[in-house]
């Protein structure tokens, strides 16, 4: 089956629409586990902070990943500046991430898809590949970029090297602690959000790897359902598990991988 045949079996478009309720969640959702990890490495207590800091890395994901298919619910400025704000506070240009992610969906696993590097590796390689695979998406967005990517990269570079120079010259403490974390978090990235969702995948690679486990999606945000995302990209995180019960309802038999 192909992916328009599923796309027509599959009823999807009004999950595009997100209540002011659900609008405020995918747009402050890092904020509490941000504030959280701040505040304890600001008292020292920085193996406390560890999961509030993964859990805002994670959460953080979630929000750009919105941000990269305009499913925020914001329009288009307040999207630009959580992504812009994002960069800074997870340590990389996520307007970089955001030019190989839609390419990701465009030409996923082939040799265009620079994001997807990575899962054809072993988990072990995937690892080892990741400051690589970092510094490769934004030397290619900045060749093969448009002029307003390009600027949008630079600017988030720019405003990065400011931000950790500052927090470096004036001995910022917690601050540090959050540069040194949310960088190895970017490190992982071509492990936790290329490899562990599309490796043996290389045979379709519409249909990515998914997660059916309750548990496993409320600690993890439902940021493991991919298989259902690369379906219906337009589809907020917040909708996927509706998005789920319909798709499980209609294509019972189509195969479903799983994440961990």
């Amino acid at each position: 089956m192909t992916h328009q045949e599923i796309i027509r079996k599959v009823e999807w478009k009004d999950l595009k629409n997100l209540s002011f309720k659900e609008m405020l969640i995918e747009n402050n959702l890092t904020i509490p586990w941000f504030l959280i990890s701040l505040t304890l490495a600001y008292f020292g207590y920085y193996i406390l902070a560890l999961p509030f800091s993964a859990f805002f890395f994670l959460t953080g994901l979630r929000q750009v990943h919105n941000g990269f298919h305009n499913s925020l619910g914001t329009n288009k400025f307040l999207t630009w500046l959580s992504l812009y704000i994002n960069s800074i506070l997870m340590m990389t240009s996520i307007h970089a991430v955001k030019f190989n992610h839609i390419r990701h969906h465009k030409y996923c696993l082939t040799d265009e898809d620079y994001e997807g590097k990575s899962a054809g590796m072993t988990w072990y390689g995937a690892i080892l590949y990741g400051p690589i695979h970092m510094f490769l998406i934004h030397k290619v967005t900045l060749q093969i970029g448009s002029n307003s990517y390009r600027r949008n990269v630079i600017l988030e570079i720019i405003s990065i090297a400011v931000f950790a120079a500052a927090v470096f010259y004036f001995k910022i403490d917690f601050l540090i602690y959050h540069i040194i974390v949310m960088v190895i978090g970017e490190f992982l990235m071509a492990f936790f959000a290329v490899w562990t969702v599309h490796h043996d995948t290389h045979d379709s690679p519409e249909l990515a790897r998914t997660q059916r486990s309750g548990w496993k999606n409320k600690i993890t945000f439902s940021m493991f359902y991919h298989l259902e995302h690369h379906l219906f990209p337009a589809v907020p995180t917040i909708k996927l598990p509706e998005l789920v019960k319909r798709i499980d309802k209609a294509l019972p038999e189509i195969e479903k991988k799983n994440t961990f």
